[in-house]
C-alpha cells in the first residue's frame, strides 16, 4: 500500500452539487482571534497541518487549527468552525491567509486564484476546434494535424477556417441550438476552463517528466562504487517514474473525458464542473512539488556536478507520497557519522 497522498490521483466521480454562497471574507468571530494580535493561517512546512500563527516578539509559535478548535470548543458547525474549515481549505491554493483577507475562488467561487497565459487559453481553443474538425471531418483533421503548425493554419488557412466554421454550424444542429454563435459561447467557456488544464501540464507535467530525464543522466553518470548512494538513486528514478506514470495519466483522463467534442458541448456545465476538480487537484499537486522543481531549476544542469543534495531532499519528498511504508529507509541515517550503515525505517502510517 502507498503512503497517502492528497496531492494527486483523487479519483473524480460526480461533479459536486453547487454549493450555497458563502463567505468571502477570513472572519472570526470568537475573542480568542482578536485578542491575539496580527495573527496568520500557514501550513506547516514539516507535514502540511493547518496552523494559527501567532507573534511573541521575534518568534512565532504555531497551533493546529483542528487543536485549537477543540481547545476553545468551535464546534464545526458553528460560523468559527465553518471558517475554520475555509481556511484550511484556502491553504490548498494560497500560501497564509490573514484575518479580513479574502478566501481563494477556489473555496468561494469554483473559480481559480490563479490564471493560465493567453498561450495556453489559445492551445485549448485550438484543441477544441481541431476537435470539431475531426467530428465533422476525420480525413482533413487528420491531414492538418499531420501538417504541422496547425495553431496558425486554424487562424491563417481559408479551407480549414471555413470547415471549421461548417463544424461549428453542424454542431448546433446536432445540440439543437439555434446557430453557430450558440456554440462559440459554449466553446469559449470550456476553452477558458481548460486553459487551466494546458498550464498545469507545462507548469507540472512537462517540469516533472524533465527532472526524471535529468535523474537518468545523473545515474549514468554516477560513481558505481558508491553502492550506498547507488541504491538511493535507483531508488528516486524508480519513483520518479511513478509519479510521471500517475500525472500522465491525470491529464489522458481529462483528454479523453473531454474528447468526444459533441457529448462535452452537450453536458458543458457537468464537464466544467470534472475540469475543475481535476485542475484543484493538480494544482495542489503543482504547489507541492514547486520547491523542489525549484530547487532542480537552480542546480547545474552538468550530468557530472554533485548532485547528491538534491537527490537526497528529492527522495524524501518521493517516498512520502509513492514509496510503500514498508520500504520506506530512512537514508539519512547513511551518512550519520560519515560512515555507512544499513538502512532503517523512519515511518508508518
Amino acid at each position: 500500500m502507498h503512503a497517502p497522498d492528497a496531492d494527486i490521483d483523487t479519483p473524480f466521480e460526480d461533479p459536486p452539487a453547487e454549493a450555497e454562497p458563502g463567505p468571502v471574507l477570513c472572519i472570526l468571530a470568537h475573542p480568542l482571534f482578536n485578542r491575539l494580535g496580527n495573527i496568520a493561517f500557514r501550513r506547516a512546512d514539516t507535514d502540511g497541518t493547518p496552523l494559527m500563527i501567532v507573534p511573541f516578539g521575534e518568534r512565532e509559535a504555531g497551533l493546529p487549527l483542528r487543536s485549537l478548535q477543540q481547545a476553545f470548543a468551535i464546534p464545526d458547525e458553528s460560523e468559527d468552525g465553518r471558517m475554520l474549515g475555509l481556511i484550511a481549505e484556502s491553504l490548498d491554493y494560497i500560501t497564509s491567509l490573514h484575518i479580513g483577507d479574502a478566501l481563494p475562488d477556489e473555496v468561494t467561487t469554483g473559480g481559480a486564484s490563479w490564471q493560465p497565459s493567453e498561450a495556453h487559453r489559445h492551445t485549448a481553443g485550438t484543441r477544441i476546434r481541431l476537435q470539431l474538425l475531426a467530428w465533422l471531418d476525420p480525413e482533413m483533421a487528420r491531414d492538418a494535424s499531420r501538417a504541422g503548425g496547425i495553431e496558425a493554419r486554424i487562424e491563417t488557412d481559408p479551407a480549414l477556417k471555413s470547415r471549421i466554421q461548417a463544424a461549428f454550424r453542424e454542431a448546433a444542429k446536432a445540440l439543437d441550438l439555434p446557430d453557430g454563435d450558440a456554440v462559440i459561447a459554449i466553446v469559449s467557456r470550456l476553452t477558458e476552463e481548460l486553459a487551466f488544464i494546458e498550464a498545469l501540464r507545462e507548469r507540472l507535467l512537462a517540469r516533472v517528466t524533465d527532472l526524471g530525464a535529468r535523474l537518468g543522466l545523473i545515474g549514468r553518470g554516477f560513481n558505481r562504487q558508491d553502492a550506498k548512494r547507488r541504491e538511493v538513486l535507483t531508488q528516486v528514478q524508480r519513483l520518479m517514474r511513478t509519479a510521471i506514470t500517475q500525472f500522465r495519466a491525470r491529464f489522458e483522463d481529462i483528454d479523453a473525458q473531454t474528447g468526444e467534442i459533441i457529448a462535452t458541448l452537450r453536458n458543458a456545465d457537468s464537464q466544467i464542473a470534472y475540469i475543475r476538480s481535476n485542475r484543484d487537484a493538480i494544482y495542489r499537486s503543482l504547489r507541492a512539488w514547486e520547491p523542489l522543481l525549484t530547487q532542480w531549476a537552480k542546480a547545474s544542469r552538468d550530468a557530472s556536478a554533485d548532485h547528491w543534495h538534491a537527490i537526497e531532499e528529492t527522495y524524501q519528498f518521493l517516498a512520502r507520497r509513492y514509496l510503500p511504508v514498508s520500504e520506506w529507509p530512512n537514508f539519512n541515517s547513511l551518512r550519520q557519522g560519515g560512515a555507512p550503515r544499513k538502512p532503517a525505517n523512519a515511518m508508518a502510517w
